[in-house]
Formats: structure tokens, sequence, C-alpha cells
């Protein structure tokens, strides 16, 4: 689980300082990673960008299935984070930058994946990740984004005790559970040009999660006035 009150704001090397323990709650995302990887539905001759890699488990997941992508770039500000990623597949890649600022070329991707971040983020730099999701995806209608988040249904009586919760402790301490901030991004990501095609709800076994697949929108309906 990422920590901190936001992406942009902390600095890199609080993200260094986390990874050398970070790998010891990897198990606690892996149930909503390869729900990710699932909707993601990657083929071999297609590219992939991993938005706030981290330690990389979600190209470690990724390279284990059959039908990986030919290409997959890993991206995170963290250096200590990046070192810890390990062999990758060939044609494979970690890259340092922010989310927010990608040295990738527009419409490069058809995939992007962007796992327990979003919650960390204030509106504003969701909507610059975001947007910059949508930049490296390629035009068409067939490339997408798959998103994870911490978030419990709050519909339920259960889901609003684990709710109230996971945002109890992440005002508690936002710098060591900041990660913990229940968010629904669905809002952001139709803001962003995305149409939400795919909803998934982990609530145990590991962080209770929401799992999104989205499409990039590019034809808009216009109603003649």
């Amino acid at each position: 689980m990422k920590t901190g009150s936001g992406h942009s704001a902390a600095a890199a090397g609080t993200w260094d300082r986390l990874a050398v323990r970070y790998g010891a709650q990897e198990h606690l995302e892996t149930r909503a990673i390869d729900a990710a990887l699932r909707l993601a539905g990657t083929t071999p001759a297609e590219r992939l960008v991993d938005l706030a890699t981290g330690t990389g488990l979600v190209l470690r997941r990724l390279a284990e299935r059959p039908a990986r992508p030919r290409v997959a770039v890993g991206v995170d500000r963290s250096e200590d984070m990046l070192a810890r990623v390990g062999t990758l597949p060939p044609g494979w890649s970690t890259v340092r930058a922010d989310a927010q600022q990608v040295p990738l070329p527009d419409a490069w991707a058809d995939v992007v994946v962007c796992s327990y971040l979003l919650q960390l983020l204030e509106p504003g730099e969701r909507a610059a990740v975001l947007a910059e999701a949508r930049r490296l995806l390629r035009p068409g209608g067939t490339s997408r984004l798959v998103s994870v988040t911490t978030w419990a249904d709050d519909r339920g009586a259960r889901g609003r005790l684990v709710s109230r919760a996971l945002g109890a402790c992440a005002r508690m301490r936002p710098a060591a559970w900041g990660g913990l901030r229940p968010l629904d991004p669905t809002g952001d990501l139709m803001a962003a040009g995305f149409a939400v095609a795919h909803r998934v709800v982990l609530p145990r076994r590991g962080y209770p999660s929401l799992v999104l697949a989205a499409r990039r929108r590019d034809v808009l309906d216009v109603t003649p006035s």
C-alpha cells in the first residue's frame, strides 16, 4: 500500500525510506492486482504503462501471465522503490518519473494501470494523473485504463463501518496510513474523458479495494441545437 498524503507533495526521499519495508505488505494487494490484470486483458502485441509501479508488484504478477504484453514500462518517482523491482522480461523496463509527467510519447500505450495511487491524491493531482494516462493511451476505443483504490461499499452496514474505519486511520496518521483513504474514482475518470466499463469490489482477503476498468472516450455525443 502506497502511503503518504499526496504524490506530488511527498518528497521522493519519503518513498525511498519506505522502500525497505514496502514488500512486507504486498500480499495484501495481490488479489486486487490480479483482478486488475484480468480486466486489463493484455495481449502480446500491446504495450503497457504501470503508473506509480513502486516495487513492481504489477509488473511481476503480469510477467507470470501467459498473454503478457511485449513491452511494459513501470514508472515511479522513487529510485529505491525501482531498485527493488527485480529482473523483468526482455523488452520491459522502468523509468524514474512522476506519474503526472511520464517521458513517453502521446498515444504510446494500449493499457495504463494505476494501482493504489489515486486515493493518495487531492482532486487536482488526480485530474493531472488521469490526464497523463489519457495522453499516453492510443485513441480509438480499444485502449484502456485500469485503476485500483482502497474502498469499501458503504451501502451496507459492514461496508459503512469499514469505510469509516479506513477514513479514520488515514486522517489519524496520514503519513503512515494515508493509503487507506477510501476512494471511488468513477467521477474523476468520467471527468478525465474515460467511460467505466467494468467494476469489481473486493471487500476481503487483503485491502478492501475497488478495481475499475475504463475505456478512453474519444467520440462525444452531440445533440444538434
